[in-house]
């Protein structure tokens, strides 16, 4: 399961850098070629920047590429690395279950309820908003794969 989740991950996070990408590109061309700015192209590249970010973190998380502060001196902790890791993962579940699974759902939920709409493309932004659970429900599965895999947890 889990290869398959990474393979998807991957596809979409291509596609949407791919729409970033041209939403940019054709920003650019319209802006200073045809000097008439197009509308929609901020806010689709500014969608695309959101869901890059968080999909991109959860893969980094099931990739085990996560941003790392070492507060603990490199010593003490290669002496305990199984206690440390699973810290870290215990720490980065939680973390994403109850701000990203949690705090998400119920953003989206509220702004379902408000009505709140994107400005030019007129999209409820609860679909915008709906990357952020479904970021911290896949950070979450992929820190239980490796809290439960010993061997992933040996460095």
């Amino acid at each position: 399961m889990r290869k398959t989740i990474d393979t998807f991950l991957e596809k979409a996070l291509i596609l949407i850098f791919s729409l970033m990408l041209f939403s940019v590109i054709w920003q650019v061309f319209s802006r200073f070629l045809l000097k008439s700015p197009s509308t929609i192209t901020d806010e689709i590249s500014s969608f695309s920047l959101i869901w890059l970010g968080l999909l991109g973190a959860a893969y980094a998380t099931g990739k085990r590429l996560h941003l790392a502060i070492d507060l603990i001196p490199s010593h003490i902790v290669a002496k305990r690395q199984k206690i440390y890791e699973s810290i870290v993962q215990g720490s980065v579940l939680i973390f994403g279950f109850l701000v990203m699974v949690i705090g998400g759902a119920r953003l989206c939920w509220l702004t379902f309820v408000f009505q709140q709409k994107s400005a030019t493309l007129e999209i409820p932004l609860g679909f915008i908003y709906l990357v952020i659970p479904i970021s911290g429900i896949l950070i979450c599965y992929y820190s239980l794969v490796i809290l439960l895999r010993k061997k992933d947890l040996a460095l």
